[in-house]
């Protein structure tokens, strides 16, 4: 994708960025309890349950900070199921004979060549006949684009019924998925696209038309097992997007072990995760046979293009001021702050309200409408399944 002006923005930031070394903050005094103990902040440790969630919290983080593809050196391995056949890569996307449809919407998107992933990927998913493949992508490497390009480059758009199915752990996740698939999408109206998701109730019995399925996986089960919505036996491509966090959800894997034996034989399995533990890897063997592999190398199997800070804080109230010396140094388009709590995510948002920020308030009791419309916000607080970390935040 075009990186000009992201390249330049990041460029302005990392030079103001430098002056935050210089912030002051304010001296606390902390004072003892009645048995004269004094009392820190000590960071508990998370449990399993808050674990699953950071990591949902993360990658959906990471999908709004990188939606644009940023150029990187990332080398990857591939193991071909048949390590005799030739192995192809593209550095054009002319090269993968695309619709004259689909080519369009991928320049409009901004892309101008295929990612490192893309290159060796998108030959092997574009294959005739199908080839299925498991691999190992971060967010801001085009891996959702090409998988986005495989299920539609699949779609017969007379054929009025789900055709390709796409899992993702979150209903925040499915809706990112969701964008690429409507801006790639754009010039060819007649495919169309729904979201199995919490909230989306059709009556029992209904058939969907939509060519292309987005779920979070216990949906999905209920739409083509108990409610029957979906054919699964005509599903030609099932996506497994964030696997290491669907399987860091409890029910999840399960759920989506069951979807993927409802399907013919013939389908397409694509699999991707940001890891590959054990545990994702086994899970992967059981949901994608015979498949195509990339991996990236160990040595790159982190992102170089993000920088990390911290500032040390010993209260609520330090916290706060540091970020308010943050915002007063450099230039934010748009920002996540996560804390522990919904109510200190309540009270940083009035505060920060009353700074004359732009502040949307974002917690897991929220209903899904209210949590994509804050999701879209210039500066968004969040709690619960929101939180990344215990040690960022308030």
């Amino acid at each position: 994708m075009a990186t000009d002006s992201w390249a330049l923005a990041v460029d302005e930031q990392e030079a103001a960025v430098k002056s935050m070394s210089n912030l002051q903050i304010k001296e606390e005094k902390v004072k003892p309890d009645t048995n004269g103990v004094i009392k820190t902040n000590a960071t508990p440790e998370k449990t399993d349950e808050e674990e699953k969630e950071d990591r949902a919290a993360q990658s959906l983080l990471n999908k709004l900070i990188r939606s644009n593809l940023v150029d990187n050196t990332n080398q990857v391995e591939v193991l071909q199921r048949d390590p005799n056949s030739p192995l192809y890569s593209v550095k054009s996307f002319e090269e993968l004979r695309l619709k004259p449809q689909l080519l369009q919407g991928v320049y409009a998107m901004g892309f101008n060549r295929p990612s490192k992933i893309q290159e060796n990927a998108l030959p092997m998913m574009l294959a005739e006949p199908p080839q299925n493949l498991i691999a190992q992508s971060q967010s801001g490497t085009g891996k959702t684009a090409a998988f986005v390009l495989a299920m539609l480059s699949r779609v017969e758009p007379a054929e009025r019924y789900p055709q390709c199915l796409c899992l993702s752990p979150t209903y925040e996740l499915a809706l990112q998925t969701g964008k690429v698939i409507e801006q790639m999408g754009k010039f060819h109206p007649e495919l169309k696209l729904a979201y199995a998701v919490r909230g989306n109730k059709l009556e029992r019995g209904q058939k969907i038309s939509e060519h292309i399925v987005i779920g979070t996986p216990g949906t999905v089960l209920d739409w083509c097992s108990k409610l029957k919505f979906i054919d699964p036996k005509k599903i030609k491509v099932f996506v497994l997007d964030e696997a290491d966090v669907m399987i860091a959800t409890q029910g999840h894997q399960d759920q989506s072990i069951r979807i993927q034996r409802m399907l013919p034989r013939n389908c397409q399995m694509l699999l991707f995760s940001a890891t590959f533990e054990d545990s994702v890897w086994k899970f992967a063997q059981k949901v994608v046979p015979d498949p195509n592999i990339i991996k990236l190398k160990r040595e790159e199997e982190t992102l170089d293009t993000i920088k990390q800070y911290y500032v040390l804080c010993n209260s609520r109230d330090e916290k706060f001021q540091a970020l308010c010396n943050i915002y007063g140094a450099i230039t934010i388009a748009q920002a996540m702050i996560f804390c522990h709590t919904r109510k200190t995510a309540s009270w940083l948002a009035a505060e920060l309200s009353k700074e004359g920020h732009q502040v949307a308030l974002l917690s897991g009791e929220m209903v899904v409408e209210q949590r994509a419309a804050s999701a879209s916000c210039s500066g968004s607080v969040c709690s619960g399944a929101w939180r990344p970390s215990r040690r960022r935040g308030f």
